[in-house]
């Protein structure tokens, strides 16, 4: 497999350049050798033979797996296994019970390089679309120390740990997002279909007409001569945020803007401190080393800034510094506390404990965060909705009066 990597040199210089490898894991091992250290690969588009995995990528309702199969997939291959089944035996078993047409064509995929001699971590890590390098490093530690159901058990709960806390968050930002989205559907009803009949009477009266309602009626006018520049101009909005949150400067852009947000921020941070947390513990529990356990989590945030404390990390380790030092100095991005935890358990030699804990510290701070944020943003709405009521109101009631009292 060939790889296009990013490594810094012994003096600290970076380059990028591309390598054949087994995997990330053996293109690290193979720089650290050479006094180098990997900061990110990804495989080169003809690294792999096209196949149908490659078909299901262009489509991507159907190319995704969701956390979800994951957990139900790693709990139950590991009960299997911890019960004496044959790994070919029990991926059978789950190609039996899978229901979606993508995770069957992925399992079988799985069986078929069981059988060509491939250990299982081999396996998944020839679809990384499915099985990020967490899970695939997380096997190849259980396979290598004996105890693969153990590994495969502890990927499902910490799949199932980050699942709910996607799901806290997404929850909180759930019912602002229809609010907004109905505000503005019923906006554009009102100007189209509501606001035209009632310019029409209001210039039969000629009666003279508020600021409220000219702007009102400025506005429909506005998008009846020009609906199709309004929709060219709205889909272009949409394109452009899209593009612009798919590009590295602005996904940066947008990670900054972020931390900015005061009520949004704090969750952020801890959702990403719990992820941090968590993730960490989990690769530490079943072996894998620091240094690498730092490059794996920080490929699962999404967010760039986080992710660049992590690698930060990950370099100064190699130097001999603590991983605590870097944690301290970026106090504006992880909370205090968790470097703190890193302290206390890089002090105890316990840093795979304090981490679960700090992990699950910010799991509860995050769910209560999100809730307060829950109960806060229903009443802001309705005072919002209020007011755009009150404005659409008055702009129809003034002129109104105004024509009972020339009649």
């Amino acid at each position: 497999m060939r790889f296009k990597y990013k490594a810094q040199r012994k003096d600290g210089t970076l380059y990028e350049d591309e390598r054949d490898a087994p995997d990330k894991f053996a293109l690290s091992r193979q720089l650290r050798e050479e006094g180098e250290t990997l900061i990110s690969a990804a495989p080169t588009p003809a690294s792999r033979p096209f196949s149908t995995q490659d078909v299901l990528a262009y489509i991507p309702l159907l190319g995704r797996v969701s956390t979800r199969d994951r957990i139900i997939f790693t709990r139950n291959l590991a009960g299997m296994l911890a019960a004496g089944l044959t790994v070919s035996r029990a991926l059978g078993v789950l190609l039996r019970q899978a229901h979606s047409q993508k995770f069957k064509t992925i399992i079988s995929g799985l069986i078929s390089r069981i059988s060509t001699g491939e250990s299982l971590s081999q396996a998944f890590g020839a679809f990384p679309d499915a099985f990020p390098p967490l899970i695939v490093s997380m096997i190849k530690v259980g396979e290598e120390g004996g105890n693969l159901s153990s590994s495969l058990l502890s990927v499902s709960e910490h799949l199932d740990r980050t699942y709910l806390l996607q799901r806290r968050i997404r929850g909180a930002l759930m019912y602002p997002a229809v609010v907004v989205t109905v505000m503005i559907g019923v906006g554009i009803i009102l100007f189209l279909k509501v606001v035209p009949p009632m310019v029409a009477s209001f210039k039969d009266f000629n009666v003279a007409l508020p600021l409220s309602t000219k702007i009102i009626i400025a506005i429909s006018d506005f998008m009846q001569a020009h609906y199709a520049l309004c929709l060219l101009l709205a889909t272009a909005v949409i394109l452009a945020f899209f593009f612009t949150v798919k590009s590295t400067r602005g996904k940066r852009l947008v990670d900054i803007l972020l931390l900015r947000i005061p009520v949004i921020a704090p969750i952020i941070r801890e959702a990403n401190a719990a992820r941090v947390g968590q993730t960490l513990s989990s690769l530490l529990s079943s072996g894998v080393e620091v240094v690498q356990a730092l490059g794996i989590t920080a490929d699962v945030l999404s967010n760039h800034l986080f992710r660049e404390v992590l690698l930060s990390a990950r370099v100064a380790i190699e130097k001999g510094e603590p991983m605590s030092g870097i944690f301290r100095g970026h106090e504006d991005i992880f909370p205090p506390f968790l470097s703190e935890m890193v302290a206390v358990g890089e002090e105890t030699g316990k840093l795979a404990p304090m981490l679960k804990e700090t992990g699950l510290f910010f799991d509860g701070e995050v769910e209560q965060k999100t809730k307060n944020v829950s109960v806060l943003i229903e009443p802001v709405l309705m005072v919002i909705v209020g007011i755009v009521v009150g404005f659409f109101a008055v702009a129809a009631i003034s002129p109104a009066y105004s024509i009972m009292d020339t009649i």
